[in-house]
């Protein structure tokens, strides 16, 4: 396997299970020095050791990143460890169904704070230490809910829309600095996040039935292969990209 990272230190948030699960697995393989943070901390035991039984480094680091201290300790932990940074992929998230009008304060604090403050708190933390070198990069995990409307998930729409303009942003901010920041935005992943699906009560399919094209869902590691294309090196003209996996809803 071409080892893409070799000699590189990768952050993986939600590495305990899905998506972020097969990042890290996958960058590891390619040669990375691996932080991997979950507030999962049985998911993310796993994880660690089906690195370390292929050969891979990996470092186990329990955090929540709704949490400014926690995430902040968990990337200067990843750093000064594993020696440095430059590779950082936000990709913790919650999901809530709900009636918009059913959403209390306390569901839609907890689904902003994951998705959107914890893929900012990483950022921020990680943002001196890859700055640090030329060639270095951030891919958050959005979600085709942060493209377009959903119905019944007005806290993920939010915060996963949140994500992709903070992308945006930060892409724009430090491209002369030699940082590249893009995202990922998904249709329907076959991980845990998904498994659980169950629309409220009284919820119109029909609505809901506009997000797919195909019967398909995405598999983790195909969202982990495009994570790792953008962090890497192939990518190097890449900067700002909200790039749909979706079968081609978006453009539909």
């Amino acid at each position: 396997m071409e080892k893409r990272f070799e000699d590189q230190v990768a952050f993986v948030t939600g590495a305990g299970s899905g998506i972020g699960r097969m990042t890290a697995l996958l960058l590891a393989r390619e040669g990375a020095r691996v932080g991997c943070s979950d507030i999962n901390e049985k998911g993310l035991a796993e994880t660690v050791t089906s690195i370390e039984k292929e050969g891979g480094h990996a470092l186990s680091i329990p955090c929540d990143v709704s949490d400014s201290a926690s995430a902040t300790a968990a990337v200067l932990r990843c750093a000064e460890e594993l020696g440095g940074l430059q590779v950082l992929c936000n990709v913790a998230g919650v999901l809530r169904f709900q009636h918009t009008e059913e959403t209390s304060d306390a569901d839609w604090d907890q689904v902003l704070g994951v998705n959107l403050n914890g893929t900012f708190y990483t950022s921020r933390a990680a943002l001196p230490h890859l700055l640090l070198n030329r060639r270095s990069a951030i891919v958050n995990v959005a979600s085709l809910a942060g493209l377009i409307g959903q119905a019944y998930t007005a806290a993920y729409c939010v915060s996963k829309a949140g994500v992709v303009s903070l992308t945006k942003v930060m892409a724009v901010e430090y491209v002369k600095r030699g940082l590249r920041v893009n995202c990922v935005c998904p249709g329907g992943v076959a991980t845990p996040l998904i498994a659980n699906f169950d629309p409220p009560k009284g919820a119109d399919l029909e609505l809901m039935s506009r997000l797919s094209l195909v019967t398909k869902m995405t598999r983790p590691e195909e969202v982990a292969d495009a994570i790792a294309y953008l962090a890497s090196a192939a990518a190097r003209s890449v900067n700002g990209v909200s790039l749909p996996l979706d079968f081609g809803v978006h453009a539909a």
